[in-house]
């Protein structure tokens, strides 16, 4: 039995059952109960010829059963019992892309869509939604809960204006962004997370060619998944970027990014997305670590510092301030910069006080972001730095 079948075929059933019916959160736990029952009974019965179908099927027998429970509602109940189960999707419809439409509904703040999409389409967990926000999982909890609450009723819609489209993107960034480097597990890369994430957004730049906000976030998604092959070595131990073997990196995603970001930046309005890969894009052509233009980097970071600020901008633009400018002066800044603590935050000082000659102090920094990372091989990662230095 595969789980990733399940996963893959999630969305695509939810999608099938909330068209019918409408009810989001009722439509949820149908669907849960049925990929429960496949659990059970695939391993001993055998997958079915049509798993999407058997899922559905079942899914909507659970959502009648439930119908039949709720006395308030016999009338419909009556109509509901009679229908036949949804039937596939309309010739050409992604129904996992509709699905995510539906979870980013205006009605819903966009916190509340992010994480709604993350947990119905992305997969994720509560958990791993509060990592990508960094704030308490009883916080995203209860977005999800209150999202659910909202949407009764709804049916899909593929209609939206930008501020939706903005959402979706947002939940398709943290998608990949969790896939790239999960949050937490003894695994660097999620790759399904990546893989549908990236689907997703192909979709969406094939009906919005002239977007240039999504063909930027196609871009950076391919720029950045390019290097995926190089991230770990043989024992699956991280290896930061200068210390990749480039040769190791995909030529294709490279030049399909470079291309992208190229086109956007020529023929639309400049938004973060795209700043953001055309620093991939600077990285991916430098042939070296050291031939990397840093003083390119830091100018299209102060661009996105004005367009996008937050955090984690602030914490990458401390990394290129010190290519250009030296250690002690990224040290200031991040000092300036007053970041909430952070393993990222305490992985760059470490960085950087090493850099700088303060083997003690680096030391000390890398331990304390060690200790902070639920990511398995972080800890590995920045541990061995920090052994690294024992001795200096």
């Amino acid at each position: 039995m595969n789980p990733e079948l399940l996963r893959s075929l999630a969305p695509q059933v939810l999608a099938a059952l909330v068209r019918r019916y409408g009810d989001f959160e009722a439509c949820e736990d149908a669907v849960q109960e049925a990929l429960l029952a496949a659990s059970q009974q695939w391993p001993s019965s055998g997958i079915p010829d049509h798993p999407k179908g058997w899922l559905i099927t079942t899914a909507s027998r659970r959502r009648i059963e439930q119908w039949r429970s709720e006395t308030a509602r016999q009338r419909r109940e009556e109509s509901v019992a009679l229908a036949e189960p949804p039937g596939p999707a309309p010739v050409g419809v992604d129904d996992t892309l509709t699905l995510l439409l539906l979870c980013c509904h205006p009605s819903l703040t966009q916190p509340s869509q992010v994480a709604l999409t993350l947990r119905a389409v992305g997969g994720l967990t509560t958990a791993e939604i509060a990592r990508a926000f960094l704030v308490p999982e009883a916080t995203i909890g209860q977005r999800i809960s209150r999202a659910k609450q909202k949407l009764r009723g709804e049916r899909l819609t593929r209609d939206g204006g930008p501020e939706r489209l903005a959402a979706v993107l947002q939940v398709l960034y943290l998608i990949y962004t969790e896939g790239h480097t999960a949050s937490s597990g003894d695994e660097l890369n999620r790759v399904e997370l990546t893989t549908e994430a990236i689907r997703l957004v192909r979709q969406l730049s094939a009906e919005v060619p002239h977007d240039g906000e999504v063909t930027g976030l196609l871009a950076l998604m391919l720029l950045t998944e390019a290097r995926r092959p190089a991230r770990v070595d043989g024992a699956g131990a991280l290896v930061p970027l200068a210390e990749q073997d480039r040769s190791r990196w995909n030529p294709r995603l490279v030049e399909e990014g470079v291309s992208l970001i190229t086109g956007a930046l020529a023929t639309a309005p400049v938004g973060p997305y795209q700043l953001q890969a055309a620093i991939a894009a600077v990285h991916d052509e430098a042939a070296s670590a050291a031939e990397t233009d840093w003083a390119q980097i830091l100018t299209l970071y102060d661009l996105l510092r004005v367009v996008a600020p937050g955090p984690m901008v602030t914490l990458n633009r401390v990394v290129a301030f010190a290519q250009v400018h030296g250690p002690s002066a990224g040290l200031a800044e991040l000092a300036d910069a007053e970041l909430t603590e952070h393993h990222r935050v305490d992985a760059v000082r470490a960085h950087l006080l090493e850099l700088a000659g303060d083997a003690a102090g680096a030391r000390e920094a890398y331990l304390a972001a060690a200790q902070r990372t639920l990511s398995l091989p972080e800890q590995e990662y920045l541990r061995s730095r920090a052994a690294g230095l024992t001795g200096s």
